[in-house]
């Protein structure tokens, strides 16, 4: 029987997670506390509008496909006090909640310790400084994609994938919400109908395409494992694809706005222990 094993959610877009032992799924789809904020480059101020959705690709703010020394930071955030904690080690580099003068200094923190670091120079490209946080805390409107979904992986999966690359592979390089045991290697990317987490019932949609971020180590930061040309070579996969993404069954997928309800859906938490089964 398959079932959770552990659940993330990703407080702001391109950092570390947060491992929890449950996760809300908002009315929309979303994942409450899921990419709520994010450190924008100063070029980016201007949004693409999706739908309504104020959407900014990793490609223009701190994410780790381009900046893998982010690896290391530990990032916690406080829903009710909407306060930021980050830390390096034992260490706290900065805590700051999101006032003005709190988004100041925890931008002014992060963009001083990327600059101290390997990367930095990536970081005095034109229109990339002053960073800025965004997001209001609340909404999910940070994902990768304007719409929004949660993401599921399988143990196996990685496990295939690390026996192919001859090498320990961590499942926080790929970032999913939800990892789950007893699935044979990529059998979530051939689930066709409804799937149920918990008391959750899910419609799957696309899988998930990966990129430059898998390479870093979850700890170090170190580019030290090439998961893109291994998918796709000694995989065989045509692209470089690991997980799926799924929305609550009810639930809109032309990009709804966060927090607008969707009929058939008013929410639900999944836990880990969760069963997962086909419907």
């Amino acid at each position: 029987m398959a079932n959770v094993v552990a659940l993330y959610r990703y407080p702001v877009k391109g950092f570390t997670p947060e491992a929890v032992d449950s996760l809300t799924i908002l009315p929309d789809g979303r994942v409450r506390g899921d990419r709520v904020l994010a450190f924008r480059f100063g070029n980016a101020a201007v949004p693409e509008d999706r739908n309504g959705l104020d959407y900014w690709p990793k490609s223009k703010g701190l994410a780790l496909q381009d900046f893998p020394s982010l690896a290391p930071l530990r990032l916690t955030f406080d829903e009710s006090a909407q306060r930021v904690t980050v830390r390096l080690g034992a260490d706290t580099l900065v805590e700051a909640a999101l006032d003005e003068a709190g988004r100041a200094l925890l931008s002014d923190a992060l963009a001083t310790f990327v600059l101290e670091s390997g990367e930095g120079r990536k970081l005095t490209r034109e229109g990339r400084l002053p960073l800025a946080l965004v997001g209001d805390g609340v909404q999910s409107r940070f994902q990768d994609r304007a719409r929004g979904f949660v993401s599921v992986h399988s143990e196996a999966s990685v496990q295939a994938l690390g026996d192919a690359l001859g090498m320990p592979i961590d499942d926080r390089r790929f970032r999913s919400n939800i990892v789950v045991e007893g699935l044979s290697p990529n059998e979530e990317l051939s689930w066709t109908g409804p799937i149920r987490i918990g008391d959750v019932e899910f419609a799957p949609q696309g899988a998930i395409a990966r990129c430059l971020a898998t390479h870093a180590n979850p700890d170090t930061g170190v580019r030290d494992a090439r998961v893109l040309t291994t998918l796709t070579g000694v995989l065989g996969m045509a692209e470089p694809q690991l997980g799926r993404l799924l929305l609550p069954a009810g639930v809109s997928e032309d990009g709804a706005v966060p927090g607008a309800l969707d009929t058939g859906f008013s929410g639900g938490v999944i836990r880990i222990g969760d069963t997962v089964s086909a419907v």
